[in-house]
């Protein structure tokens, strides 16, 4: 039987790494920006630009596509793939951070969690095994084990109760997914490392992972209010539990700068919607920093968002057309500037991973963080 998923560590610096996760839908170079299409789509954006910007892979979200078109009904139309024409691998999320974000809309039991849907008030039940069943009805080339992302800040006693259920549903995703027909032949599932800031909760959630077995590993969690520093803390100890021959996925991140520094810490994938929300509320990513279009200053500016950046909106339109398109409530001022977002991102993936090859990732870091400080531009790969 063919593996799913085959994963290889091309170069390191430091505790750093790039390389190439391969599956039968293609290749993904890591590390690895997913932009996030939660609804069958990224917003904003038509798939064939998203794949122009560089993406390898996208994310669907479960718990939507649950509610809206239906798991059953995309089944029937060829999957999500041929759905929303994407050819290349899609990861699925399991349902879990909605355990969280829908605290008002639902209830924890052992055996899942009740929704009450935020769509028409119909309740669902979400457990191990019917988040893998959807995600296999999806066609998903990533499937996210169930869990529960527990909240910040929590109680050791909090934190553990939470960490122990979603291990205990981790055993139940394993025996669900490959309980279904053919699982194995196609997609491949990771489980997720919780424990919120606690190390000792941390060790004893990846020992639990490692011993049910997974093809790849992500670390959950952060990226819920706990700051950077901590993050980056968790990271320290946590990264280093896992095993070296499978891929490494910090769910929900995020900021440039706090990519960068999960990249340094061993990181290999990566997923976040600020690129996305962010393109449609007026913010743009550049070398030098965040621009707001919706500040007067840009509206006589006929300078490029970013001089460097090889995105349309970047090649053929002025921070004062862009500015326009903004007040003037246009939709191709979010599709422009969604573009450009996604498009910065996926070069920031490619300077560290020729950074990490070339074993200058020190020196490419400092630039990275100069030029966001000081407002310089330079090119992705320059030291």
């Amino acid at each position: 039987m063919t593996a799913p998923l085959s994963f290889s560590v091309n170069a390191r610096d430091g505790r750093a790494r790039t390389g190439t996760l391969s599956m039968r839908r293609g290749d993904i170079r890591t590390p690895a920006f997913m932009p996030v299409g939660t609804a069958a789509t990224v917003k904003a954006m038509k798939p064939e630009t998203v794949r122009e910007t560089g993406a390898d892979i996208i994310l669907g979200n479960t718990y939507h596509l649950m509610l809206r078109p239906g798991a059953e009904r995309i089944a029937r139309l060829g999957g999500l793939h041929k759905f929303m024409n994407w050819s290349r691998p899609i990861l699925t999320d399991s349902g879990g951070f909605q355990v969280m974000s829908l605290a008002k809309l639902r209830k924890i039991t052992e055996d899942g969690v009740t929704f009450q849907s935020h769509i028409d008030g119909s309740r669902h039940l979400l457990s191990p095994e019917r988040s893998m069943e959807i995600q296999r009805l999806l066609g998903a080339d990533i499937v996210m084990a169930f869990d529960e992302c527990t909240p910040y800040p929590a109680t050791p006693e909090q934190a553990r109760h939470s960490m122990e259920l979603s291990m205990r549903w981790a055993k139940r995703s394993r025996q669900g997914f490959d309980r279904l027909e053919g699982a194995a032949a196609g997609s491949a599932l990771f489980g997720i490392v919780q424990g919120s800031t606690f190390e000792n909760l941390r060790r004893e959630s990846a020992a639990a992972l490692l011993d049910i077995g997974f093809e790849g590993y992500a670390v959950g969690g952060l990226a819920v209010g706990e700051g950077a520093e901590v993050m980056f803390d968790v990271l320290d100890y946590t990264v280093p539990l896992l095993p070296e021959d499978r891929p490494r996925y910090l769910m929900g991140v995020g900021k440039p700068s706090d990519i960068v520094g999960a990249v340094r810490r061993g990181i290999d994938m990566f997923d976040c919607v600020l690129p996305t929300r962010s393109g449609r509320n007026a913010q743009a990513f550049t070398r030098r920093g965040t621009v707001n279009l919706k500040n007067a200053r840009h509206q006589d500016d006929p300078r490029p968002l970013d001089e460097a950046c090889r995105c349309s909106a970047c090649r053929s339109y002025s921070r004062a057309y862009l500015s326009h398109l903004v007040r003037a409530g246009e939709i191709l001022g979010a599709m422009l500037l969604t573009e450009h977002n996604l498009t910065y991102y996926q070069d920031l993936m490619q300077g560290l991973r020729d950074a990490i090859a070339e074993q200058r990732l020190d020196a490419f870091i400092a630039a990275f963080e100069a030029a966001q400080a000081e407002g310089n531009i330079a090119p992705m790969g320059a030291d």
